[in-house]
């Protein structure tokens, strides 16, 4: 079945090769932004009509484009039959600004976050980002590109002229049922595209020529690199340039990440060559790879059908043509200055654990972190405002899985105890974390924003994953008032935290009423209290991060501690 297939997918490649140019997405400059999402019919075949889902149009997005520092003003409004939302992928905003799955935007309504642009040149990313409905909202053609620009990379002899010397790359692959509509949570993801556009094919000038690549795809990997093997320079990652350029001939994406890229075409006029994703080079364990776990008896149902898995495949046919009136010929040895916060900044490691759900198959998830599965209304984790946290992603199952975190960027310290090779130690907010007892850890500060109501999310970007619930959220919290305990109660203790099951107070003189709070404020548990000096209390049944707040009897004084669970 799979070698039909593949047949039929070279056929149709041949038939249409150099037919479609490349789409180049719209772009939105300045400071108010105004998307409409709306639904619509788009023919990746001649005749045959796929419903398709659009921001400014009936398939994908304008690529925003925002300036460092400047004050951004957004309407967002749904014209879709389906409730959404709508993330600034990479962005360091405030939870309420992030458009996570709590930042709901109903149908015939308008979503209006407002911010300041903090992050550094980079390239970004907008996609929904609603429960259960990720995969569909995306596959069906919400995604755009957001650049920001800053001084500092204007200052760098860089090409920034859009669709003449820098172009949107966004990769995806999809999966098209008997009648042609999209299909989501498929292993079937036959289609390949980049902007779109079946069979792309694109000139590009005989100059230094930009690529700012994204892999939107739901689920697949990308190792990306050129049929003739030439080399080209990785600029940046997800969150910003480098330091320097880094010389490769391949690189590898997991679904959400980004990539700036440059590629000297100079002495290239008149040649063709193909830009691909050499799945054939992909490890075991990867998704597009030969098999999709570490276990060649570990398998996905339906994915040794799909043809595209472990085989190259061609992303975009390129013709280098004349040079622009004002072409950049040379590339920048140094790029953007920045200081990689060390590891012996770390204010405390927190460990995130990736596993199968109990009797589920080993690959086809549900997928857990921490042994828990994404609720709504349970946080899964608190982080202090100002904290500087190592993370360490232990991946426990057989596939690897593209990590992303919100509200910031960080930096790799390790991977199976080895550090990151130069293509890895810049800004990142997705990090692919391999199979089989694999550990990655990494640095981050958070810093800007905290609220005690709305939390960030993180979570496996691969999207049915995501819409499985293998994803975890978390407060980041002012230390006002939080483990702060008034210098008046000397005598008064509490252990053990973290605790299995219960904790002990003791020095209770003058206090009058305990109370156990979820992390967003909710009164989970009170207990009245009166001529005790120590007291045991019961934590709930379900584990997490607590708030224990404890009242003097005149209501002058009051502790709030976080407690482990």
């Amino acid at each position: 079945m799979k070698n039909l297939l593949l047949s039929l997918l070279v056929i149709s490649t041949t038939f249409l090769e150099a037919q479609n140019p490349l789409f180049i997405p719209s772009t939105i400059t300045g400071t108010s932004i105004n998307l409409i999402l709306d639904t619509g019919t788009t023919q990746f075949y001649p005749g045959r009509n796929t419903k398709t889902m659009g921001a400014n149009g009936i398939l994908l997005a304008p690529t925003i484009i925002m300036e460092r520092d400047s004050f951004v003003n957004i309407t967002v409004d749904n014209q879709l039959p389906d409730t959404t939302t709508m993330h600034w992928h990479g962005l360091h905003v405030s939870p309420e600004n992030d458009g996570g799955p709590h930042s709901i935007i109903p149908p015939n309504t308008i979503w209006n976050p407002q911010f300041t642009v903090m992050d550094k040149a980079g390239t970004f990313w907008y996609h929904p980002h609603l429960h259960h409905h990720t995969d569909k909202h995306v596959s069906m053609g919400i995604a755009g590109l957001l650049l920001v620009r800053d001084a500092e990379e204007a200052s760098l002899n860089l090409p920034m002229t859009y669709g003449v010397d820098e172009f949107p790359i966004i990769f995806q692959t999809k999966g098209l049922d008997s009648l042609d509509q999209i299909e989501v949570h498929t292993e079937m993801d036959t289609v390949v595209m980049v902007n779109g556009t079946l069979d792309a094919t694109v000139d590009f000038p005989a100059q230094i020529v930009r690529l700012r690549v994204l892999n939107g795809s739901s689920q697949r990997v990308l190792e990306f690199g050129f049929s003739d093997n030439r080399s080209f320079s990785l600029i940046g990652t997800d969150g910003g340039l480098l330091s320097a350029p880094v010389s490769l001939t391949r690189y590898r994406m997991g679904p959400g990440q980004r990539a700036d890229i440059l590629v000297d075409l100079s002495s290239s006029l008149g040649q063709n060559f193909k830009l691909m994703s050499f799945g054939s080079g992909l490890p075991n364990g990867h998704y597009g790879a030969t098999a999709p776990g570490i276990q060649t008896w570990q398998l996905i149902p339906g994915y040794p059908d799909n043809p595209l898995n472990g085989s190259n495949i061609q992303l975009l046919d390129i013709d280098v043509v004349a040079q622009t009136s004002s072409p950049i010929l040379t590339i920048p040895t140094t790029l953007a200055n920045f200081t990689p916060l060390a590891a012996s900044s770390a204010d405390l490691t927190r460990s995130i654990t990736f596993t199968v759900a109990p009797g589920a198959p080993d690959l086809g998830g549900p997928f857990l972190m921490n042994d828990t599965t994404f609720v709504h209304g349970f946080v899964n984790d608190t982080v202090l405002l100002g904290a500087t946290e190592i993370w360490s992603l232990n991946n426990h199952t057989g596939i690897a899985h593209p990590f992303h975190i919100h509200d910031v960027q960080f930096f790799i310290l390790s991977q199976n105890g080895a550090p990151p090779p130069p293509e890895l130690q810049g800004y990142h907010d997705v990090v692919l974390v391999p199979g089989n007892f694999s550990n990655v850890q990494f640095i981050a500060k958070f810093e800007d924003f905290a609220s005690d109501t709305v939390p960030y999310m993180y979570h496996c970007h691969m999207l049915p994953h995501e819409d499985m619930g293998m994803m975890g959220q978390f407060l980041v919290l002012e230390t006002v008032g939080i483990d702060d305990i008034n210098t008046n109660w000397d005598n008064l203790s509490i252990y053990p935290n973290p605790t299995e099951g219960n904790i002990t107070i003791d020095g209770l003189k003058d206090l009058k009423t305990i109370k156990i709070l979820s992390i967003d404020g909710k009164l989970i548990k009170k207990t009245d209290v009166s001529n005790s000096v120590s007291t045991k209390i019961d934590m709930p049944t379900t584990k997490g991060i607590y708030l224990l707040e404890i009242i003097s009897t005149d209501g002058n004084k009051t502790i709030r501690k976080i407690i482990h669970y």
